[in-house]
Formats: structure tokens, sequence, C-alpha cells
């Protein structure tokens, strides 16, 4: 059975996120949705339970999809979990550099093969860095998010 992994801060969990998600799952028998927490990402906009909560909400009805924390390195999760490959998206030419970097990285440290999906044009320009924008100065998100990620950034940023 081959397993892939696509891990990420989903910081928040974005459209872009979801078709991936969706396409890799159609390519793998078992994908994790692994939840990392980013130490270069100052700021969160979701607490790391609120993310693995949504996802795992918005990938239920995906039986082939598992949503699981990534506590430390992506690549001591490959090796506990017997990942067979990681699944990356592009979004544009300039995410290149930095997924080949990653790749080239987690292949040395873990000996995992890297899949980059190109992402879908409709949503090639959603970043969570973008929504986080868009969230911070109060911008509408639908387009973004899926209506529950909007509602919980919402309600996140009433609370705090």
């Amino acid at each position: 059975m081959k397993h892939a992994l696509f891990a990420g801060s989903f910081d928040p969990p974005t459209w872009g996120h979801l078709d991936i998600i969706e396409r890799a799952s159609k390519l793998f028998e078992k994908v994790s949705v692994g939840v990392a927490v980013n130490t270069t990402k100052s700021g969160a906009l979701l607490p790391h339970s609120d993310r693995l909560d949504l996802l795992q909400e918005l990938c239920a009805a995906n039986p082939s999809v598992s949503i699981v924390p990534i506590p430390g390195l992506v690549v001591d999760f490959v090796k506990s979990e017997k990942v067979d490959v990681l699944i990356r998206s592009l979004r544009s030419s300039a995410d290149i550099e930095r997924e080949t970097v990653m790749a080239t990285a987690n292949r040395q440290m873990a000996g995992v093969e890297t899949l980059l999906l190109l992402s879908d044009p409709r949503y090639a320009h959603i970043s969570s860095t973008l929504v986080r924008e868009i969230a911070h100065f109060g911008g509408a998100l639908e387009g973004f998010v899926p209506p529950q990620v909007a509602r919980k950034i919402f309600e996140v940023k009433t609370q705090g």
C-alpha cells in the first residue's frame, strides 16, 4: 500500500490545500495530512488544535485521508509511519526553489521522495499568508477558504 504525506502548517486550511488533498487521495491508497507546527512562522492565525479539527471536518467524507499532528520534523514522522512519498504543491515558479531544497533534504534525511503537484489555476493565487493578511484587516475570505474556516477565523479574532 502506498502511503503519502501532505504536510504543512495549514494556517489556515485553504481551498488550494483541499484540492491537493483530494487529488492526492486519487493517486495513493492512504494520504496522511500532517499538521505541523512551523517554527519559522510567527503569530499563528489559528491554534494548532483548531487546524486539526477543521481539516478533520473538511476531509471526513474521504476514507483514505487521515489528519495527524506532526509535533517535530516531518522526516521523523516519515520514518515512524512508513510514508512512501511526500506530497507538496507548486503554485508558481517562485515555489520551485524552496520545494527543491526541501525535497532534497527530506530524501537525504529519510530516503523519501517528494511528488510535486501543480496547483489548480483556480487556487494558484491563494496562500495561507495571503489569507492571514486579509483576515488581519477584516477582509472577506470567501473564495479563499471554506465557510467553516472563515467562521473559525472570525471566532478566534473576536475572542482574542
